[in-house]
């Protein structure tokens, strides 16, 4: 957007729980059901084309005759219906980027349920009470939501902020509507606050270099050592959660090879995702509150440029080959893909980018084994988890191992030494304009 006049446009997202009758909620999910068939059948017919006849133009054309033949396709709004061609298609070209992998059919059970509306105008939204609103969804009525966000409405909505459309998801709490919202902000002043480096961890989340750190309560391990892998819900739901698990896998025994998953078991099923969502719930409002807090607080954070995909990677190994200590390597990968540090860092960029402030990402080799004190690294200094001993001699210097390691990502930042994302790796690149410590 025009820098002269100082305003910056940006697309946010606001998700609002969603009101529905249960005539409303079969309607919605004959929709999602019908999106989903509409991918399948999409994929199939991309399959079964000559690659000289795979076109926009074609794939419209065959959407149009399939939704008019079929009627459990006809229940889709066509809008709904173009919005599952284009994503089709942007699948493909970021496969073709390689910033994915090729798309491929969607289970029933497996896919998250959703339909997009694609344009703002169709859903008529208006306040109607303190705490709830109205919103219009094609094919279903005036629906009810949840208002916890003020949200650019009526007087408030011009050509620079408005809602551009909207999607339906549902999760194992019910139905959700996530808009699309377009803004025009002023471009923010330059923050003056300080600059921090955070080590991301799983005894400490985040670690920061000045001292703090930001904890959510919750220990990842339980007494006797093992991953707790639901650490985000209370001890009566823990127990709800563990009885529900052991019906479920009592009633898998009477089900015999296939069969269909008897309505008793969906229903165990049902509840057992609904405490797994609130689980997740309360994870990603921690997430939001804590970057937040941060992006409000330092002009620039540092994290470490981290390859999670790596480094949760199965210990298990082949047949001829096997590996050691599997399970505790399972327990470790189960601790670090709970604590989410890739949307956590998602978070931080936008929101620091909001406040002024930056983002940058330094190379992450030896960061938890480097002295912050010396600069040495010696092996065998990080003698336990949480425990840094340095075994230099002219040092000693012993402290917390997450605040020693973020101490080590901001001077790494410091000195120039910044990773930049470069043909799906990471290249490390010096800021001009500063020096490394030994030339100053």
């Amino acid at each position: 957007m025009g820098s002269e006049l100082g305003l910056i446009k940006r697309q946010v997202g606001h998700r609002a729980r969603l009101a529905l009758s249960p005539a409303g909620i079969r309607a919605v999910d004959d929709q999602a059901h019908a999106a989903r068939t509409l991918w399948n059948c999409l994929h199939a017919w991309w399959q079964m084309m000559p690659r000289d006849k795979r076109s926009l133009a074609a794939a419209d054309a065959a959407i149009r005759q399939a939704r008019g033949d079929i009627d459990f396709l006809a229940v889709l709004p066509a809008q709904a219906a173009q919005a599952v061609l284009k994503t089709y298609f942007q699948a493909w070209k970021n496969c073709w980027d390689g910033r994915a992998g090729q798309p491929t059919f969607k289970g029933r059970f497996r896919s998250v349920m959703s339909v997009d509306i694609p344009q703002g105008r169709d859903l008529q939204i208006k306040r109607v009470h303190r705490r709830w609103g109205m919103v219009n969804i094609p094919k279903v009525g005036r629906v009810r939501f949840r208002w916890t966000k003020d949200i650019p409405v009526g007087k408030k909505a011009n050509a620079d902020n408005r809602i551009t459309g909207a999607r339906l998801v549902k999760d194992g709490l019910g139905w959700h509507i996530a808009f699309r919202i377009t803004t025009l902000d002023r471009t923010p002043e330059p923050h003056p606050g300080p600059e921090v480096g955070i080590d991301l961890g799983v005894n400490i989340p985040l670690a920061l270099s000045d001292g703090n750190h930001h904890d959510h309560g919750r220990p990842s391990r339980l007494p006797n050592g093992t991953c707790d892998r639901d650490k985000w819900l209370n001890a009566d739901e823990k127990a709800k959660l563990l009885r529900l698990e052991q019906r479920a896998a009592h009633r898998m025994t009477f089900r015999k090879p296939k069969d269909k998953t008897s309505r008793r078991l969906h229903h165990t099923y049902d509840q057992i995702r609904a405490l797994r969502a609130k689980a997740t719930r309360r994870s990603v409002d921690w997430q939001h509150k804590t970057t937040t807090t941060l992006a409000k607080q330092y002009s620039v954070i540092v994290v470490e440029d981290l390859h999670i995909t790596n480094m949760t990677k199965s210990a298990k190994g082949t047949i001829e080959d096997p590996g050691t200590g599997v399970r505790q390597k399972s327990g470790l990968n189960r601790s670090n893909l709970q604590e989410a540090w890739g949307r956590t860092v998602t978070m931080l960029t936008y929101k620091t980018a909001r406040q002024g402030g930056a983002l940058v990402k330094v190379p992450a080799p030896y960061t938890s084994q480097r002295c912050s004190a010396c600069g040495f690294l010696t092996p065998g200094s990080r003698e336990t988890q949480a425990l840094f001993v340095c075994k230099n001699a002219e040092c000693g210097w012993s402290g917390n191992a997450d605040h020693n390691g973020s101490r080590n990502v901001l001077h790494l930042y410091r000195i120039g030494h910044v990773a930049i994302p470069a043909a799906g790796r990471a290249v490390v690149r010096r800021r001009q304009g500063v020096k490394p410590a030994a030339a100053r």
